[in-house]
């Protein structure tokens, strides 16, 4: 058996390394160096890449990020995802209902990936996450997987001066499991918010999250409370319609 073809596995950690960068563009320098290879190798990758619209290299700086068809191949993926299908309808009316954007996530890896997002009902300007990458520990999503799955391993990164610390982020996971529903506030960004819940399979096990988020002051009644009952109830019973959907038991 032939062994594995060095070039491309090359290419493969490029592709990671920029997916990790998240909306932040890099430097044939910085790869380069981050993967401690040459920079006449790096940039060879990187122009085979960009042919292939892999990668995309900004017009101001030169920096390189993730190309559109990269996305158009992890959507196909996605659009198979089960979970992703059955929730396509209640995700649709969570937005309508709540007026807020909705995200479907799942745990990939020390982070949640975006599995399915449905835009804010109105004519604001949006960007789709669909394929984005979420801290785990700032976000409501994040939050309502983990504290029925394991804890990821490596550092918590601190966001904002509201992001919790790691004793405050285990009390929390208690108080995610008691009432099934997490929220996040102004832990990922100031001033805004978030509220999810799990999603069960036909095991009951947790297979992912819905959520929605939004500015504070849509979501709460006032800066420093919880999101609104009224929002909590239909993220959780969005929640509960994809599990059913998914063969969960109705409760």
């Amino acid at each position: 058996m032939p062994g594995p073809i060095q070039s491309i596995q090359r290419a493969a950690e490029v592709l990671k390394l920029l997916a990790h960068g998240g909306a932040h563009q890099l430097s044939v320098g910085e790869i380069a160096r981050a993967l401690d290879l040459a920079k006449p190798t790096v940039h060879g990758i990187l122009r085979t890449l960009q042919e292939v619209g892999f990668v995309e290299q900004e017009v101001e700086g030169g920096k390189y990020r993730l190309g559109a068809a990269l996305f158009q191949i992890g959507t196909s993926y996605l659009d198979g995802n089960e979970l992703r299908a059955k929730a396509l309808n209640w995700s649709d009316t969570l937005a309508m209902r709540a007026r807020e954007s909705v995200r479907i996530g799942v745990m990939h890896g020390k982070h949640v990936l975006v599995v399915h997002h449905v835009f804010r009902p109105d004519n604001s300007r949006q960007t789709l996450d669909t394929g984005a990458l979420l801290p785990w520990n700032a976000t409501a999503l994040g939050k309502a997987l983990v504290a029925f799955g394991e804890w990821p391993e490596g550092d918590l990164q601190r966001f904002t001066r509201h992001t919790l610390n790691p004793e405050q982020l285990a009390d929390s996971m208690n108080v995610v499991r008691d009432r099934d529903w997490a929220y996040d506030l102004h832990e990922l960004v100031e001033g805004e918010a978030s509220v999810a819940a799990p999603i069960r399979d036909r095991r009951g096990v947790v297979v992912g999250a819905v959520g929605i988020s939004g500015p504070v002051e849509r979501l709460c009644d006032s800066p420093d409370q919880p999101p609104r009952l009224e929002l909590v109830s239909y993220v959780r019973e969005a929640a509960r319609s994809i599990s059913r959907e998914l063969g969960g038991l109705s409760w």
